[in-house]
């Protein structure tokens, strides 16, 4: 965490420079010691800390200053750090108007210049208020803040890829939380174009994409070396292991990986026929251990990053990245994965992202808190999946097309969705259409055995109908059954 900031304010150059030696002196092991010298000055130093998701403990202001005094100063930097305790600095002229401020400004204390020795008249003050202060003080997430609309696609996109990445966010409904509105005004962005990415180093990325925010936060998008022994194409559970082995050989080895390492098991909310781990493990926890074990060994794993071509040479395997760099191996191990099946029936593409998502559980569970949630899929990810929403979810409805679970789950996820009370198995069950204006709003569901059809609103559905080999793209160089 970063240190607490001490602030104080000064128009006097002499005076500012004193306080903020003497602050400096007592509370520079814990905090930092920042200096303006006008109120103008130090709220604008506000606006950026706000932005940096800093926090300040204490202002230390002098009440007599051109333009906004002291206790001007106040009202409004408590209304930015409203936890900070407030001193202000008076001389004996302005006893009467800081004593008449304590009700305005809601002043801890006042002091009079001068202050000298700090050890008798400063210091003893202070300490009781930084004590005070951090006796009550809840450190604030400090990390990337994403900005945006729930139902937006965009902002879904960026909250899968930090979620999945393993990289800490949080999440700040332009629609519901308050802060939101006044960090944008902060950044001086005055007609926001959602998702709007805050890092905490005070710098923001507007509708970023993936591979921006990747660079920005540090993770590797490009290799470090134009050859290697071995490739790795894929990410998933397979690709690790391969890397693992290969580089535990003493293989120099790189891993390319488009979204995110762990693949589609990294995106499962529990797994719990893992060999090795009998209490069962979220596949975010599963990826994070298996990456972990690759870089100790030396695994280069870049990501996001995608191969688009290969090709044979000589004695060496030439892979072809989508920003058009090579790498060269003596070997490349194709551990590709599979993409989620889609749903192709009116309504769903218009509104994925935006209320019907594919995997995901993890990322999108927490907003969905105390609402009902739709499930389609009988197999284990999509139980799974409506477990995990049962701790969050007011009713999770399972849509299964056969006419029951045992052809398709494992028998310990039937178990467990028969003794979980909020959840419904709806048999026979197959989505037809969905319905909305700029999101999700309704589903059309029809029963295959007697050709019912009711429409029931909806919020959110999370499809889990299986997946397709990403194969694609390797037309030209093999041939696929």
């Amino acid at each position: 965490m970063n240190k607490p900031i001490i602030l104080t304010v000064d128009d006097d150059p002499d005076v500012l420079q004193a306080i903020a030696r003497d602050l400096r002196r007592q509370y520079g092991d814990r905090h930092r010691i920042m200096k303006a010298d006008s109120g103008t000055a130090a709220l604008e130093i506000l606006k950026q800390l706000t932005l940096r998701n800093e926090t300040v403990a204490l202002f230390v202001v002098d009440q007599r200053m051109p333009q906004m005094s002291g206790v001007e100063f106040l009202e409004q930097a408590c209304a930015i750090f409203p936890a900070a305790k407030r001193v202000l600095l008076t001389a004996y002229a302005d006893t009467d108007a800081a004593i008449r401020a304590i009700n305005i400004a809601r002043l801890d204390y006042y002091l009079l210049k001068p202050w000298d020795p700090p050890e008798e008249k400063l210091y003893p003050v202070l300490d009781d208020l930084v004590d005070d202060w951090r006796a009550n003080f809840h450190p604030e997430f400090q990390g990337i803040r994403v900005i945006g609309d729930r139902w937006s696609a965009e902002s879904h996109r960026i909250k899968d890829f930090l979620a999945r990445n393993q990289i800490p966010y949080r999440w700040l409904d332009i629609e519901r939380n308050t802060d939101a509105p006044k960090l944008l005004t902060y950044a001086g962005i005055a007609t926001p174009s959602f998702p709007v990415v805050l890092f905490g180093d005070g710098e923001h990325q507007v509708k970023p994409t993936n591979l921006q925010i990747a660079e920005k936060i540090g993770l590797q998008t490009q290799a470090n070396n134009p050859f290697y022994d071995l490739i790795i194409i894929g990410g998933g559970p397979g690709g690790l292991a391969a890397a693992v082995y290969g580089a535990s050989e003493g293989l120099r080895t790189v891993m390319i990986e488009r979204e995110a390492p762990g693949g589609q098991a990294g995106t499962s909310s529990r797994i719990e026929n893992y060999l090795g781990f009998p209490v069962g493990l979220s596949g975010g926890d599963l990826a994070r251990r298996a990456v972990t074990q690759a870089k100790r060994f030396g695994v280069e794993i870049l990501t996001p990053q995608e191969a688009t071509a290969i090709r044979v040479e000589n004695d060496y395997r030439i892979v072809t990245l989508a920003d058009g760099s090579e790498l060269t191996g003596h070997a490349v191990i194709l551990a590709l994965g599979v993409a989620w099946r889609r749903l192709t029936v009116p309504g769903i593409e218009k509104f994925t992202g935006a209320g019907i998502y594919y995997g995901a559980a993890q990322t999108e569970a927490i907003a969905c808190k105390d609402e009902e949630v739709f499930v389609v899929g009988g197999a284990n990810s999509a139980g799974q999946a409506a477990m995990y929403f049962s701790q969050f979810a007011r009713k999770v409805t399972m849509l299964v097309r056969g006419d029951s679970l045992t052809k398709s789950m494992s028998q310990y996820l039937i178990d467990q969705i028969a003794e979980t009370s909020n959840i419904e198995v709806q048999t026979d069950a197959s989505v037809i259409e969905a319905k909305g204006e700029s999101r999700l709003e309704a589903l059309v569901i029809e029963n295959s055995q007697t050709g019912e059809v009711q429409t029931l609103p909806a919020k959110s559905l999370f499809i889990f109908i299986g997946a397709v080999p990403y194969t694609d793209w390797l037309d030209e160089l093999l041939h696929r059954d």
